[in-house]
């Protein structure tokens, strides 16, 4: 609990110290000032006056919702009618005090419809009390007939008390959905590691699967030479994978991510015969859509290495902007050549994901992504996969 809410709930509380402060400064202000005179007769009465109209003060410390609202109006009548009569046996015109409290906490227990009768029939009777001409008071009617103005104040505590509950539970409402919201965060960014993390080893372990299928091929052919370069290719591929996986995890909450660097890497690792296109004045993508990017990029290379081992790839990244208007799109196309003639697909690679987990990437970031075999030009029988960003 922050600080703002620990004062709401302290100013709501149903006995603050402020309250309980009010209470017990009233009624010490009764039992010095209010003087029976003698054990009997007048003074006998002030005295049980004095006692019953502090015990009907002291109510007001009872929680609220204790008495029902019929209840709390037989009581807050019997405290107006006490504090009535002692006013009008009291020399002191201290013992007003009491029909004041009451009018107040009337504001604030009852509602305006039951109230402000209740202060106006209050201010009657001490007024009316005040100006019969027996007792020995000598309080003036005028201070009788003001006791009802009080019940404003308690009024305008009632309001303030149900604006505080109110921020109260609106606080705590937003601390839920402020909870709930980490949590919703905190699990995309674990799903969000867990496919990063799945890309990179996919990736890393397609492109090792095929160069031990090549090396296996060339064993069998007798060509030690290639057949050696072929696992050294794989041998490095492993290192490179798992240098990757422990970059990917630290690069995820990174700044930047050096977006041109990091595809020349990948297709360097991939191909030796791949080459990157960039078009277009650069800029510096969000991280998050620099890593998605990078992502297509791995599956689209693993997919060729899949089913076209040994066909060139050729990646194009390309910063467009529209004339005219604030958007501003990224384009990024893999294409690979059709497959040598003798070639073999690697059925046993690959991530399972593909187009899939492309498209569930670009969902979260607004962009497209379509693929499709390429049927003319210099790369007829190849595949072509297109995704655009906006950013």
């Amino acid at each position: 609990m922050n600080r703002a809410q620990a004062l709401v709930r302290w100013s709501t509380a149903d006995n603050n110290p402020v309250q309980v402060f009010g209470t017990a400064v009233a009624v010490t202000v009764g039992a010095v000032t209010v003087r029976p005179t003698g054990a009997s007769g007048t003074g006998l009465a002030v005295l049980c006056l004095l006692v019953l109209v502090s015990l009907l003060l002291c109510t007001r410390l009872i929680p609220e919702g204790h008495f029902s609202p019929g209840a709390q109006l037989a009581v807050l009548c019997a405290w107006s009618a006490g504090a009535a009569a002692l006013m009008g046996l009291d020399r002191s015109g201290a013992s007003a005090l009491f029909a004041y409290f009451a009018t107040g906490h009337a504001g604030y227990r009852l509602d305006s419809r039951r109230s402000l009768p209740f202060a106006a029939a209050t201010s009657a009777l001490c007024a009316g009390v005040l100006l019969l001409p027996w007792g020995a008071h000598g309080t003036s009617w005028i201070v009788g007939a003001f006791t009802g103005v009080s019940v404003l104040v308690g009024i305008s505590n009632r309001a303030h008390t149900a604006a505080l509950r109110s921020a109260r539970a609106a606080a705590e409402q937003a601390e839920l959905a402020a909870r709930a919201v980490a949590r919703a965060e905190a699990l995309a960014e674990r799903a969000r590691i867990a496919r990063d993390v799945h890309d990179v080893l996919a990736h890393s372990l397609a492109g090792v699967n095929m160069q031990l299928e090549v090396t296996d091929a060339l064993l069998e052919s007798g060509d030690i030479d290639r057949a050696r370069e072929a696992a050294r290719r794989a041998q490095s591929l492993v290192r490179s994978g798992l240098t990757e996986v422990q970059r990917t995890v630290g690069d995820l909450r990174e700044d930047a991510l050096p977006l041109v660097e990091t595809l020349r890497s990948l297709l360097a690792s991939a191909s030796d015969a791949g080459t990157l296109t960039v078009d277009g004045p650069q800029r510096e993508l969000p991280v998050r859509l620099a890593q998605v990017i990078v992502r297509c990029a791995q599956e689209a290379l693993t997919n060729a290495h899949k089913y076209a081992p040994g066909a060139p790839v050729r990646m194009r990244l390309e910063y467009l902007e529209h004339a005219g208007q604030q958007a501003e799109e990224t384009v990024f196309e893999v294409v690979n050549s059709a497959p040598p003639e003798g070639s073999r697909p690697l059925a046993g690679a690959g991530s399972g994901m593909g187009l899939v987990g492309m498209r569930e990437r670009l969902d979260l970031v607004g962009g497209t992504v379509t693929a499709g075999p390429i049927v003319d030009g210099e790369d007829a029988g190849g595949w072509q996969v297109r995704v655009v960003i906006p950013g």
